[in-house]
């Protein structure tokens, strides 16, 4: 089974974890400017923790469909002391920087990060993988368009399944070339995919990577979901948590959520059935 090294703190993902997403920005699809000040995102944290999260993901910049374009500069301004205040707070807690910025991510480390989470597999920023390496800290290598621009760009793959497997292969290389050994591959539901490719997806999630890294996966009130179902982002729970488990059966280690009780829970069911 894999396990992490986080900042020296080695973690076991013999049982799958929970990452839940503490978004600070008022234009997330969901939960926009719920928690982008300092009090509420310490609240948020700890009720994140309290119901079974051991991985806090913060988000300082909406990357949903015609969000506003922020700069490393106005990241950094966003997350200000709220990684350090919840470190101080909840020292147990890991804590997942969500960013494709180098230089946020430097930040990010200072203030005590144990993960970098890059939805851009180090596309967007050409220093990414460098200071990556330079930090030590396990990255989140997210398969997605080569652009800011195109990210949301639907394209319909061939295969699917064996299109992000190259681009896995590939980037998974340069990072081990780079010394970046702890490595977590997310197949990037919601970015640029259709809603039958995402399906298949997760009929075929034991195939992403061939096993060789731990799975991230990260469909919580995600489009393809509740679009087709005619629902909203907050009503497809029941729908969510099924998929969940399947692909908790494949081999997933990490749920990225945003209810983590409700996930906590499948989690629970999968460890029985397994």
């Amino acid at each position: 089974m894999y396990s992490l090294n986080c900042n020296g703190r080695l973690v076991d993902l013999s049982t799958p974890k929970i990452m839940g997403i503490l978004n600070l920005t008022p234009d997330s699809f969901s939960d926009g400017g719920k928690f982008n000040d300092e009090r509420s995102a310490l609240e948020h944290a700890e009720k994140l923790l309290k119901e079974g999260a051991e991985i806090i993901d913060i988000g300082p910049q909406s990357t949903r469909p015609d969000a506003e374009f922020l700069s490393s500069s106005e990241e950094i301004r966003r997350i200000g002391n709220i990684i350090s205040q919840i470190k101080k707070k909840f020292p147990e807690a890991l804590i997942s920087l969500d960013t494709f910025y180098a230089e946020t991510v430097k930040f990010g480390y200072n203030e005590g990060i144990d993960i970098i989470n890059d939805i851009s597999g180090g596309q967007y920023d050409d220093q990414m993988f460098n200071t990556v390496a330079e930090t030590g800290l396990p990255y989140i290598l997210m398969h997605v368009n080569p652009s800011y621009e195109t990210m949301h760009d639907k394209i319909k793959y061939e295969d699917i399944i064996l299109e992000i497997n190259t681009y896995f292969s590939k980037k998974t290389n340069e990072l081990l070339k780079k010394g970046v050994c702890d490595i977590i591959l997310d197949p990037g539901f919601g970015f640029g995919k259709t809603v039958e490719g995402q399906m298949k997806m997760i009929d075929e999630a034991g195939y992403l990577g061939f096993g060789r890294f731990p799975l991230l996966i990260g469909i919580s009130r995600k489009s393809f979901i509740y679009k087709p179902l005619g629902k909203t982002p907050l009503d497809i729970n029941e729908e969510t948590q099924k998929l969940h488990l399947k692909v908790l059966r494949q081999g997933a280690r990490i749920l990225r959520v945003h209810d983590v009780s409700e996930a906590k829970k499948t989690i629970e069911a999968f460890k029985i059935r397994s």
